[in-house]
């Protein structure tokens, strides 16, 4: 599937209707997935939008974060994975992506929970490029709790937070100052942060606080040369879905979309080019949403 042709978004991707219920352990793996999800690894063009620049993605080992990593590196982008240890494996098979499309992969595992641990991502990156142009802040945790608040843990509320936002806050800290002016960092929200779920409140609190974290950081760093903006995925087929919602509500996920269907990573990947590229050179403190049209309001 050519992703230039034009096609009925609503069957764009035909017996993806409905998802097997299967559940896994966090954080769940491509492999295990039925339907797999698809990346643009068949259809992701690239035309040199990104040549030479040097990105971090963070949650680039599957979904929404190897879907950036396959498109960055086909618009010729160096790109710095960074990911769970215990996801080496699906990290590889990003890497593999990276360099054959000619580009350099530097991998580097840790939990981002830590200050520690984002602070070390930011040095590896440059050590190895000198720089940092374009830091993709996506890495991110929920866990479904049908009892709503009262089955929130005090832990789970901290491990979301953390993985969420905090990290956001100490990568930027970390990364901005040897960002070249030109440079953006681009973080991934969710429709979450405009109709929260009962049952995913602190995920949806963790999305709006990045949306607001978003706009103010794009006034703060602006007289830097610096553009920052979001991302807002609704409903996106992603490893993070089975190992975090429960089976019943798999099958019928992204169906409540006016396009009826869930998304899929690579249809989610061109709007993190966009904000990287110069082409969007005059827009920063926005958020873009890919929701198959719930709206964001």
């Amino acid at each position: 599937m050519n992703q230039h042709t034009r096609q009925d978004p609503r069957h764009q991707y035909p017996g993806t209707e409905h998802q097997e219920r299967r559940e896994q352990e966090h954080p769940g793996t491509d492999r295990d997935m039925t339907p797999r999800p698809d990346h643009g690894e068949h259809t992701y063009e690239g035309s040199g939008r990104l040549t030479d620049a040097v990105a971090v993605v963070t949650g680039a080992d599957s979904g929404i974060g190897r879907a950036v990593t396959i498109a960055y590196a086909r618009e010729g982008a160096d790109v710095v994975l960074s990911y769970l240890p215990e996801e080496q494996a699906d990290a590889e098979q990003s890497a593999e992506h990276v360099r054959a499309a000619g580009r350099r992969a530097v991998l580097v595992p840790g939990d981002l929970r830590t200050e520690e641990a984002c602070r070390e991502l930011v040095t590896r990156a440059v050590e190895e490029f000198g720089r940092i142009d374009v830091l993709v802040d996506n890495a991110g945790y929920q866990m479904s709790q049908p009892e709503g608040l009262l089955g929130i843990t005090t832990e789970q509320f901290d491990r979301v937070f953390k993985t969420n936002l905090y990290s956001m806050f100490w990568l930027c800290k970390a990364a901005v100052p040897h960002m070249p002016p030109g440079g953006c960092v681009i973080a991934t929200t969710s429709i979450q942060a405009y109709q929260p779920s009962p049952h995913l409140m602190d995920y949806a609190a963790t999305k709006a606080g990045i949306v607001n974290l978003t706009k103010s950081l794009a006034e703060d760093l602006a007289d830097k040369g610096l553009r920052v903006n979001a991302v807002a995925p609704g409903p996106i087929w992603t490893p993070l879905i089975p190992a975090t919602m429960p089976p019943e509500a798999l099958e019928s996920f992204g169906g409540d979309t006016p396009l009826g269907r869930a998304g899929q990573p690579a249809e989610v990947a061109p709007a993190y080019v966009f904000f990287a590229s110069q082409e969007s050179s005059y827009i920063t403190g926005e958020v873009l949403g890919v929701t198959g049209g719930r709206p964001l309001s």
